[in-house]
Formats: structure tokens, sequence, C-alpha cells
């Protein structure tokens, strides 16, 4: 691998991006077109929009944090996808104000819900900017994950106030705001307006591997991504996923 970032990158985002590069090769085809019209909310630096912006689609990444944005624009141009990306200061809540409403073939959603004031009109906005039958792609932390996280290292009343906790939180010090279950996910996304198309556990095991295993056993990396895949889309482990992603599509 020559990117020194990648082993660790990709143990974060290997699933996501399959799912998600499926989901614009079938839009594509459906579209009749090369070139998809794409919207990240809260894209940050460009983990996605940069790589969907590689296979030719372009792509407005809306971001509330300027120095985000600014590393999104430093990070296109090494790319040599500058002309496709396109970054916007905003954010889910206040997305018409800088984005066309019903404009995009695709909208990923990713990292945004654990943060936004009102989860329901955070996904509503997102469905309301896709074209009919646009794919979305979902991505927020999950309950489960956390709470096994809290358990196996021993802080078992943590455990337990984040399973009881509404929003999935195991205290005051806990830097995530709020944590949802695939149940509640695809709940959101089937009231806003989307067919649920598939469900998938991000991180079943990765985090619960020690790094030194993963930088220094032959192999080990290759086997944890092999391993991530095959369990993502088993129902049985999205409940100790530590990220759970639904994709889902708009209603025509």
């Amino acid at each position: 691998m020559s990117d020194p970032m990648r082993p660790r990158a990709s143990l974060r985002t290997a699933v996501v991006w399959e799912v998600l590069k499926e989901a614009l090769d079938r839009r594509v085809k459906a579209a009749g077109t090369d070139a998809l019209d794409v919207l990240d909310t809260g894209g940050g630096s460009g983990n996605f929009a940069v790589p969907a912006a590689k296979l030719g689609h372009r792509v407005t990444v809306v971001d509330p944090s300027p120095n985000a944005l600014f590393a999104l624009e430093r990070r296109a141009a090494e790319a040599g996808v500058a002309d496709r990306v396109r970054g916007v200061q905003g954010d889910i809540h206040g997305l018409f104000e800088v984005v066309e409403r019903g404009g995009y073939d695709a909208v990923l959603c990713h990292g945004v819900l654990e943060y936004v004031d009102d989860p329901a009109e955070g996904v509503r906005n997102a469905v309301d900017a896709l074209r009919p039958s646009g794919a979305l792609s979902l991505l927020a932390a999950g309950l489960g994950g956390a709470v096994l996280a809290r358990a196996l290292a021993g802080h078992f009343t943590e455990a337990r106030t984040a399973l009881t906790d509404p929003a999935g939180r195991w205290g005051a010090g806990d830097p995530v705001p709020r944590r949802f279950t695939a149940e509640q996910l695809t709940e959101l996304v089937s009231a806003a307006g989307a067919e649920v198309g598939a469900v998938h556990g991000v991180r079943v095991f990765a985090d619960l591997v020690p790094g030194v295993l993963v930088d220094t056993e032959p192999g080990a990396l290759d086997a944890l991504l092999k391993l991530e895949a095959a369990a993502a889309e088993l129902p049985a482990f999205h409940s100790v996923a530590t990220q759970l992603h639904v994709l889902g599509e708009k209603r025509g």
C-alpha cells in the first residue's frame, strides 16, 4: 500500500465505500449518464467526496467548518479533481439556503445525525435534496458498539448508562451527543420519504482489535477487512457495530 494512511482509513471506510460505489454505479445505469450530481453533507475534508469525484461525478460538499473546506480544496487539487468538487459552508438544518432542493442523484449524510438538534429534520432535508429514485447514504454512530466497548474496557456502569440513556450516551464525558439503533435509523429514513435498501454494520470488530496486532501481524489487516465485509450485512452484528450504514432510495 503506497498510501501510509490507507490501512487505518480503510478499516473505517472500506465497507461504506464499497456499498456507496455500487449504489452510484446503479444510479449511473438508471440515469443513463456517466456523471452524477452528488451532495455530501458534513463531508469535511473529502474522505468520500474526492473518491466519488475520481469516478467522474460532480460533488458538492456542505460543511460548517472553513478549515475542513480548505482541506477539501487542497485534497481535491492534489487528486486532480478540483473542477468536480465544490465546497460550501453550511449545515444540514440550513441546507436549502446553500444548495438546490431536489437537485441531486445521491446524497451522503455521514457522521452528521449524531451532532444535530433534530435528526428527523436532518434526514428529511437529505431526502428532499434528492431527485426521484436518488440514493441516500446515511452513516451514524451505533448504540450497541459503544455499550460493548465500554463494557470490554471495564466501565460496566457507563455501559449500562448508555444502554438506558435516550440518546445512547454513557455519561457527561461522552464526546458523542447521540447514538442510534438500526431500527431508529431505518424509521427516520422511511418517515422522510425513502425506501430502505440495505443496512450494514460498520467497524464491528475493528475498534475492538488491538492496533498493534493489525499493524504488526502479517496479513492481519487484509483478513480483518474481509471479516468486516462479511459481517457487515448480517443483522446479528448490527447491534454491536460502532457505526451503522443505511442505504435508501427516494420514492419516485
